[in-house]
C-alpha cells in the first residue's frame, strides 16, 4: 500500500475510532454493568457496542479484509487471516475503565505480512489520540485538537524510563528483567497508551510479562514503529502477527534502542 493510501486509510480509521470513542463515553458516565467472560475478565456494554460501530465502519470500507475483533473472537467469529487483515480492540483497559481512571483505549490496525502498517490508539476520556502508518510517521493529537509528529527518544544517561502495566504487573520478573540495567524510574500506566507514551518520547521500555492478545497491542505497535521504535519477543525478533491463537509470547516495546 502506498503512502498516500495509508494516510488516507488512517484518516478513515480515526473518524471510527472517534465515533466509538463518543459511545465509550456515554457509557462510561452511566451506571453500567459489569460482567466476566469466560476467560475471567470484564466485558461491558461499552466493550459490545463500541466493537459492533467499529465492526460496521471498517466494512463499509469495502476493503475485504477480514476482521479479528476482540469481542468477536470471544464468541467463536474467528475469520482466517490474509496478508492483509485488522486487528481490533474496542476497549482496551476493560478495568481502568471500570475503575474510571481514564486510561482505556480504542484500538485499530492494520496489519501486512505479518507487520503493522498502521494504527490508531484513541484514549476517548484523556482527549489524547495516536497514530500512525508505516511511511509516514507518527502523530498525537491531544485536548486542543492540534496534531504534532512524535518520535522515539533515546534514553537519558540517567537510566531508563520504565513504563509498567498498571493492572497486570509482575515486580519480581520485572526486576529479574531489568538486572544490570540503569533505571531511572519506573511508571504506572494503563491499556496500550504505555505503547504510545515510548512513541511520543516520554519513556523508554515497556516490559510485558504475561497474557497478551495481538489486538491488545497492535494499534499502538503500527503508532510506536511509525515513531521509530520496535517490539521485541524475548529472542530480539520484532514481534509478529496473524500467529496461531492470536497470543502474545513475552515481549518488550522499545523506543530509539533495541533492549535485546
Amino acid at each position: 500500500m502506498q503512502a498516500s493510501d495509508q494516510a488516507d486509510l488512517l484518516e478513515a480509521i480515526i473518524k471510527i475510532a472517534r465515533d466509538a470513542g463518543d459511545l465509550i463515553l456515554e457509557v462510561y458516565k452511566s451506571d453500567f454493568e459489569v460482567r466476566g467472560k469466560d476467560d475471567a475478565s470484564p466485558v461491558t456494554a461499552a466493550d459490545e457496542q463500541a466493537e459492533a460501530l467499529i465492526l460496521k465502519g471498517l466494512k463499509s470500507l469495502d476493503l475485504q479484509f477480514p476482521i479479528i475483533a476482540e469481542e468477536a473472537h470471544a464468541a467463536g467469529d474467528i475469520p482466517q487471516v490474509d496478508v492483509c487483515f485488522w486487528l481490533v480492540d474496542p476497549l482496551d483497559g476493560t478495568r481502568e475503565f471500570v475503575n474510571r481512571n481514564g486510561e482505556f483505549t480504542v484500538n485499530i490496525a492494520l496489519i501486512e505480512n505479518g507487520k503493522p502498517l498502521l494504527g490508531v490508539v484513541l484514549a476517548p476520556a484523556l482527549k489524547q489520540m495516536y497514530a500512525g502508518s508505516r511511511d509516514n510517521g507518527a502523530f498525537m493529537e491531544g485536548d486542543d485538537a492540534a496534531r504534532r509528529d512524535i518520535h522515539v527518544r533515546k534514553p537519558s544517561v540517567n537510566g531508563l524510563d520504565v513504563l509498567a502495566s498498571r493492572s497486570h504487573g509482575d515486580a519480581a520478573a520485572l526486576t529479574q528483567l531489568l538486572e544490570g540495567r540503569k533505571i531511572n524510574s519506573t511508571i504506572g500506566a494503563g491499556s496500550s497508551l504505555k505503547l504510545c507514551l515510548i512513541a511520543a518520547g516520554q519513556a523508554d521500555i515497556y516490559p510485558r510479562m504475561g497474557r497478551t492478545m495481538e489486538w491488545d497491542i497492535a494499534a499502538g505497535d503500527a503508532v510506536l514503529r511509525a515513531a521509530g521504535g520496535l517490539v521485541q519477543v524475548f529472542d530480539g525478533a520484532p514481534l509478529g502477527y496473524g500467529k496461531p491463537g492470536f497470543e502474545n509470547p513475552h515481549f518488550v516495546a522499545c523506543g530509539a534502542e533495541a533492549f535485546f
